[in-house]
C-alpha cells in the first residue's frame, strides 16, 4: 500500500481470498445497504407476485433528488435541534449554586443532575435510532422533541430535588440527538456523493458546538435570573426549535417515502407495487429490535477501531464540561462575573469553525480523487487531516494549563487562545473519527458511530462530576489551577496514539472485523474488476493503481 503526501492510498493488496464454506453472509444487510458492499441486491421472485418498490424506480421521490437549497435548509434546522438538545447539558452547570441553595444539597449533589442528563443521554441516542429507521425520521424528531421539552416543565417547578433528578433523567433518555442526525444526511446524500462529506462536517459543527453556545447563554441567565430560568430558556429553545422542524423539514427516510410512493401508485391502478417496509412480515420482531439496540454496544466493546476512536472522542468531548468547572476559577482572578466567563466558551466556538473551515480544502481534494476513480481512496484517508491537528489537544491543554496563574504573570487572552486550540482539535477528533466509521463499516456505521456518541456523551457525565473537586484538589494552593490541566494534557498524548496506529495499520485491522469484511470484499472486487477492464481496454492497469 502506497501513502501519498495527502493522505490518499493506492492499494496494492490481492483481493480477499474465498474461504471455503464461506456462504458470503451478509449479517443481516438487505437492500439498500446490501448495495452498499458492493455485492448484488437483486430482487428474489415472491410467490404473491408483489413487486417491491426500489429506489431506482422512484429516485426523483427520494432525499436524494431533493434541491441542494432544501437540503441545507434541513441540515440548518438540524444544526439548531442539536445545538438547543446539547445546550441542555452545558446550561445547567450555571445553575448548580442556585439549586444547592434552594433544595440544601452540596453542589457535588446539585451536579447530579447534569450526570444524570448525559448518561441517559448517550443511553436515549441508542434507543431512539431503530424507530427511527421504522417509523421515519420526522415523527422520532418531533416525539423526542416534545418530550425534551416536557421535561423542563418539571425541572423548573420541581418541590424537591429528587423530582428534578428524575425530570433530568428522563429528559436525557428522550434525546434522540445524533442517532437521528447522521441519518438524515444518509437519507440526503449517498456516500459517493460530493455533498456527502460537506455535510457530515457541517452537522458535526452542532453536534460539537451546541455545549458551548449553551454555556454562552448560561452565563447570562446565571447572572441575572434564578436557576428555573435555565430550564425556561431551554424549553422556549427547544420550543423554537420544534416548529422549525415540524413547519420545514420533510420526512426523508428512504424506505419511508418508498412506501408512500408505492401506496400512491396503487391508487392510480398499479395494484402490485409495494414499499420494502410493507413487504416485511415482521416488522417489530422482538429479537431484530433487541439485536439493533445492543450492536453499537458490540461493536464498542469488539472492534478497536470503535473502542479506542470512540474513547478518544469522548475524552475531546469531555473537556467541555472540564472547562465549565475551570473556568470559573481559572477567569475570578481576573474579576471575571459568570456572564463573562460563560462568553469565554466562545473561544471553543471559534476553534470549531476555524477546524470545520481546514476541512473544507481536504474534502473538496477528496472528492476531485474519487472523480478519477472512486475507490482510490481507502477509509484511512478520512483520518490524513486529523494527523496534523491531534496534538493540538496536548498542546491547548498544556497551554491552558501553564497560562492560568492569572494577573499579573498572565494577560487573560493567554488562555482563550489555547481554549480555541482544544477546540480545533475537539472538532477534527469528531469529524475524523465520524467520517473513518462512516466510511470503513459502510452499512454498520450507525452502529459504529452509535459507540461513538455513548462514549462521548458517558464520559462528559462523568467529567461533569470529577471535574469541580478535581480543580479544588489537586495541587498546592499556587498550583491547583495548573496541575490538573497539566494531567489532562498527558492523558491527551496518549489518547491520540490510535490514531497513527490506525492510519498506517487500519487495512490490517479491518481484515480481521467481521463487520467491515464484507465492506471490503466489494470494494476490492470493484477495484479488481476496473482494473480487468482497464487492462483490457488499453493494458493501462499498473497505471491506474498508482494514480
Amino acid at each position: 500500500m502506497h501513502v501519498d503526501s495527502d493522505g490518499s492510498e493506492t492499494h496494492q493488496e490481492k483481493p480477499f481470498e474465498h474461504v471455503p464454506g464461506d456462504k458470503q453472509e451478509t449479517l443481516g444487510i438487505t437492500g439498500q445497504d446490501l448495495t452498499a458492499t458492493g455485492q448484488a441486491a437483486a430482487h428474489p421472485q415472491r410467490a404473491d407476485g408483489k413487486l417491491e418498490l426500489t429506489e431506482d424506480d422512484a429516485y426523483e421521490k427520494l432525499g436524494y433528488s431533493y434541491p441542494e437549497w432544501k437540503k441545507w435548509m434541513i441540515l440548518v434546522i438540524i444544526l439548531c435541534i442539536q445545538t438547543s438538545m446539547n445546550s441542555n447539558a452545558s446550561m445547567y452547570g450555571f445553575g448548580v449554586d442556585g439549586i444547592s441553595e434552594r433544595y440544601g444539597v452540596s453542589t457535588t449533589k446539585a451536579r447530579l443532575g447534569q450526570f444524570l442528563f448525559l448518561v441517559t443521554y448517550a443511553l436515549g441516542c441508542e434507543l431512539w435510532a431503530p424507530w427511527s429507521e421504522e417509523f421515519g425520521r420526522w415523527p422520532t424528531q418531533q416525539l423526542s422533541l416534545f418530550l425534551v421539552n416536557i421535561w423542563q416543565i418539571p425541572s423548573a417547578l420541581a418541590p424537591n430535588f429528587g423530582t428534578l433528578l428524575v425530570a433530568r433523567g428522563l429528559g436525557g433518555l428522550s434525546t434522540a440527538g445524533g442517532s437521528v442526525t447522521l441519518g438524515v444526511i444518509a437519507d440526503l446524500y449517498q456516500p459517493e456523493d460530493t455533498g456527502f462529506q460537506y455535510a457530515v462536517a457541517f452537522v458535526i459543527l452542532s453536534s460539537v458546538g451546541g455545549a458551548p453556545v449553551g454555556a454562552v447563554i448560561g452565563g447570562f441567565v446565571g447572572q441575572y435570573r434564578s436557576f428555573e430560568w435555565i430550564f425556561w430558556v431551554l424549553l422556549i429553545m427547544g420550543g423554537i426549535v420544534q416548529v422549525l422542524h415540524f413547519f420545514l423539514v420533510p420526512e426523508t427516510r428512504t424506505t419511508v417515502l418508498l412506501d408512500r410512493e408505492a401506496k400512491k401508485r396503487r391508487k392510480n391502478g398499479e395494484k402490485n407495487i409495494y414499499g420494502p417496509d410493507e413487504l416485511k412480515e415482521k416488522r417489530f420482531s422482538g429479537r431484530e429490535v433487541a439485536r439493533i439496540w445492543w450492536r453499537p454496544f458490540l461493536m464498542f466493546f469488539t472492534e478497536p477501531i470503535v473502542l479506542f476512536l470512540s474513547l478518544l472522542s469522548g475524552f475531546s468531548d469531555s473537556l467541555i464540561f472540564t472547562f465549565l468547572e475551570a473556568f470559573t476559577p481559572v477567569f475570578e482572578q481576573w474579576g471575571f462575573e459568570t456572564y463573562q466567563i460563560g462568553l469565554c466558551f466562545l473561544s471553543s466556538v471559534v476553534g470549531y469553525i476555524l477546524s470545520y473551515l481546514t476541512y473544507l480544502p481536504v474534502i473538496w481534494h477528496h472528492n476531485k480523487t474519487r472523480k478519477v476513480d472512486p475507490d482510490r481512496l481507502s477509509p484511512e484517508s478520512r483520518l490524513w487531516w486529523l494527523l496534523y491537528l491531534a496534538p493540538l489537544l496536548s498542546i491547548g491543554l498544556f497551554g491552558f494549563s501553564w497560562t492560568s496563574l492569572g494577573p499579573p504573570q498572565v494577560h487573560w487572552i493567554a488562555p482563550l487562545i489555547f481554549t480555541t486550540i482544544v477546540g480545533m482539535a475537539n472538532y477534527a477528533v469528531y469529524k475524523s473519527s465520524i467520517d473513518y466509521m462512516i466510511a470503513a463499516y459502510g452499512p454498520y456505521a450507525a452502529s459504529a458511530t452509535g459507540g461513538n456518541d455513548l462514549a462521548r456523551d458517558f464520559l462528559a457525565g462523568i467529567a461533569a462530576l470529577y471535574s469541580h473537586p478535581f480543580y479544588e484538589n489537586v495541587g498546592g494552593e499556587d498550583r491547583h489551577l495548573i496541575y490538573p490541566s497539566t494531567i489532562l494534557a498527558c492523558l491527551a498524548v496518549a489518547v491520540i496514539i490510535p490514531i497513527y496506529v490506525f492510519y498506517w495499520k487500519g487495512p490490517q485491522i479491518r481484515l480481521k472485523s467481521r463487520f467491515a469484511q464484507e465492506l471490503e470484499k466489494g470494494r476490492q472486487a470493484r477495484m479488481q474488476k476496473r482494473r480487468s477492464t482497464i487492462g483490457a481496454q488499453g493494458g493501462l492497469g499498473r497505471h491506474v493503481e498508482k494514480v
